[in-house]
């Protein structure tokens, strides 16, 4: 995908994401938000964290998002027993032709466009930690050698809640990485019922590439160009410094949050709102942009202290008190 000319108009940039929309649709019921907050994410070149009980889609959602774009696509089963060489490849002693031997580096499941990490907070804290460097960097680095991963390049993870048995809680570094954290809801009865007739039908809907990794591409080098008002982008920086204690207007945080969001944070709802603007046909960014993805931008970089969760004080709880605290400048400011 080297030396491409990435000519794209924000009409085609909507009508590509909703041609993924639309068939991602074909194989998954409901879940509009969880799908649009993902396909922000991969418009904004960010990894994904997906979280909720078993059976509620997650991995079902990812590959249907796989077969909907034509990238290469790699799922690796994240268990207590996986190793940080089963993620990122090995060293192997192989003959090179020549009567000698030599060490050839075998590529692992990382090197794929788009990597499923399922359960990820399965694994032990050592492999979960393995994904740090392909994550931030794009690279994977074994035996003192840089290998550079495919573009575009994803992670879309999915946990389930920490409260289960045989959970590790990610690392606060790697959760950092993931540009959102999006919480799947249980379907509604009308939800459930379409559901049952679908995955119990004779035959299962058949997805076909909509997008290919040169779209995808193009799409986020246009999402890049989005302007921001600077009232916009003056909000975000006070929302992300008001997450901190001792630096907040708000109780909640004041009382329940440990430590606020990083700078990674504002980055993420920044880059977000611009994706959901062209995505609604928009070339300019919104408040509505904002207060949208902040939620998924943030309740995972959010640490709640010792009362926070005695008080089954949950993330969103705090960030809709702060979306509600900060007031709005209408006015663009120079």
């Amino acid at each position: 995908m080297d030396n491409q000319t990435f000519d794209l108009d924000p009409e085609k940039f909507r009508d590509i994401a909703s041609a993924i929309v639309s068939e991602v649709g074909k194989a998954i019921v409901g879940q509009h938000d969880v799908v649009r907050h993902v396909l922000i994410g991969i418009l904004s070149n960010g990894h994904i964290l997906m979280e909720g009980v078993p059976g509620l889609g997650k991995t079902m959602l990812i590959r249907a998002l796989g077969k909907s774009l034509a990238l290469e696509f790699s799922r690796i089963q994240f268990t207590p027993d996986l190793m940080p060489a089963d993620i990122t490849g090995t060293e192997i002693l192989e003959d090179s032709g020549n009567g000698r031997r030599a060490f050839r580096f075998q590529h692992g499941p990382i090197f794929a466009n788009l990597v499923l990490a399922d359960e990820i907070n399965r694994a032990t804290p050592k492999t979960q930690s393995a994904l740090l460097e392909a994550m931030q960097e794009r690279t994977v680095t074994a035996a003192n050698t840089t290998y550079a991963l495919p573009a575009p390049f994803f992670v879309l993870a999915t946990q389930n809640p920490i409260e289960q048995e045989g959970t590790y809680p990610l690392p606060e570094a790697q959760l950092d990485r993931f540009m959102f954290k999006v919480n799947v809801p249980y379907p509604s009865t009308t939800e459930l019922t379409e559901i049952l007739a679908r995955t119990t039908a004779p035959a299962e809907p058949e997805l076909q590439p909509v997008a290919s990794g040169d779209d995808l591409l193009s799409m986020q080098a246009l999402a890049r160009q989005v302007p921001v008002p600077t009232n916009v982008s003056d909000f975000v920086s006070r929302l992300v410094i008001a997450s901190h204690p001792g630096q907040s207007h708000s109780t909640f945080v004041n009382n329940y949050v440990r430590y606020g969001a990083s700078p990674r944070g504002a980055q993420s709802i920044i880059l977000g709102a611009k994706a959901l603007a062209l995505i609604d046909s928009r070339f300019n960014v919104s408040f509505e942009d904002v207060f949208t993805v902040a939620p998924a931008a943030l309740r995972h970089r959010l640490l709640l202290n010792f009362e926070g969760q005695a008080e089954s004080v949950s993330p969103d709880d705090v960030i809709a008190d702060l979306l509600a605290g900060i007031p709005t400048d209408t006015r663009a400011r120079t």
